[in-house]
């Protein structure tokens, strides 16, 4: 009698120890959160502007490449006077170093804008997974869970981390709901509820250099 006392308390303190689990979705949930689409919204826009601001430089170049071509197709023109081919040959020459300044700007502005953006997006982003984790923590400790899993994890070799789940205690639907309560209206409407939005990116093309490799003719020379 004795033993069988001891046997039942040693196996219901063992079951007073086996941990509580849960279950999320971190991805589902971030993507799903109204914050995030409202972030995503701010850098499209801001990205269509910087986008806005690059083009027009790049319209100002290739306009200054095109006056640079002209330019040393005048100096060739050996209908006009040695002098006057000598004149344009230096307004050429002052072309291609306005040239080059624009491409220095260009690349520069592209450097500093893609450097603000990813700061940008990675301040955004670790912003919203703290009240994410905020959140879960609240949840887990109301809950008396004693840990919770992310089911998005993947190993170092992207596979899943978790490879078995029943989803019993998953949370993902409640926390994503809980977070979503103080959405403003239309918050989702320009792309509805979809939870697997798409990366969003700075796309600030690479400048075209047209500029031929062509060099105003030597002073003096004839064609």
């Amino acid at each position: 009698m004795f033993v069988a006392g001891l046997l039942a308390t040693a196996f219901s303190t063992a079951a007073q120890a086996q941990p509580k689990i849960a279950t999320v979705d971190l991805r589902k949930i971030f993507e799903g959160y109204y914050k995030t689409k409202q972030a995503d919204a701010q850098l499209r826009e801001r990205g269509v502007d910087a986008e806005k601001q690059y083009k027009g430089m790049l319209d100002e170049y290739q306009k200054a490449n095109e006056d640079y071509k002209k330019l040393v197709e005048s100096a060739n023109d050996q209908a006009v006077s040695s002098e006057e081919r000598d004149k344009r040959k230096k307004s050429a020459e002052t072309k291609v170093v306005e040239l080059n300044e624009i491409e220095k700007t260009l690349t520069q502005f592209k450097r500093e804008k893609q450097a603000t953006f990813d700061e940008q997006k990675r301040r955004m982003r670790d912003q919203i997974v703290r009240e994410i984790r905020e959140q879960i923590n609240n949840r887990a400790r109301s809950g008396g869970f004693s840990l919770v899993l992310d089911t998005s994890a993947e190993s170092i070799n992207q596979a899943p981390f978790i490879l078995f789940n029943t989803g019993q205690s998953d949370l993902t639907e409640e926390i994503l709901s809980q977070m979503n309560i103080g959405a403003p209206a239309g918050v989702f409407d320009a792309a509805g509820k979809d939870t697997k939005a798409p990366d969003i990116k700075l796309n600030i093309p690479d400048q075209n250099k047209p500029r031929e490799k062509e060099k105003p003719p030597a002073k003096g020379s004839k064609k």
